[in-house]
């Protein structure tokens, strides 16, 4: 009985951090395509992919807010901090054009993928039948990210002006962001 107990506050535990910084990061990339779609509106051709991408960081950030309901977790305490940073990321790389927007993308989304990758590998790591309807929503939704990230390459993210120093800050931000939110 006790030992059952324990695994139940183990998993919750496991569940509370996982869901709080899932929704922190997909807080931030809704607001982050928020912003680079403002910046970029009037691009005829980047300005779709951008509301698709949009789209369904939206549907990611519902479906991480419906968990931590299920799951009874809460928010980061800095929840307002991930809204701001978020939307400026998103609206200082768009205004500084298509690749730095795109450069942020693939910065990002390479993050968050391998993040996905490590909370999966955690998970089956934990009990594969335990966690299979996480590791299958949490393997769908890193696919989406793979494919944000895939399409920033393809429009020209390696071309931004220092990309390398772009990418580098956006990500080691990220990484920070990531380690915050597993805390708070």
């Amino acid at each position: 009985m006790a030992a059952a107990k324990y695994l139940a506050r183990r998993r919750h535990a496991l569940y509370e951090t996982m869901l709080r910084v899932n929704h922190s990061g997909e807080l931030a990339a809704d607001r982050i395509y928020m912003g680079q779609l403002y910046s970029l509106r009037n691009d005829a051709k980047v300005a779709p992919m951008i509301q698709e991408m949009w789209n369904e960081e939206k549907r990611h950030l519902e479906y991480f807010s419906k968990q931590m309901l299920l799951q009874r977790t809460g928010r980061s305490l800095l929840t307002p901090l991930w809204d701001v940073a978020g939307t400026a990321l998103g609206v200082v790389t768009g205004a500084l054009g298509v690749r730095t927007a795109m450069a942020c993308t693939v910065a990002v989304e390479d993050t968050i993928c391998k993040h996905y990758d490590s909370q999966i590998r955690q998970l089956i790591a934990d009990d594969t039948e335990q966690h299979r309807q996480l590791i299958s929503d949490l393997s769908a939704i890193r696919d989406d990210e793979q494919e944000h990230h895939d399409l920033g390459l393809v429009n020209e993210a390696e071309h931004a002006f220092a990309y390398s120093l772009v990418s580098g800050i956006i990500a080691n931000g990220c990484k920070v962001a990531i380690a915050i939110a597993q805390k708070l």
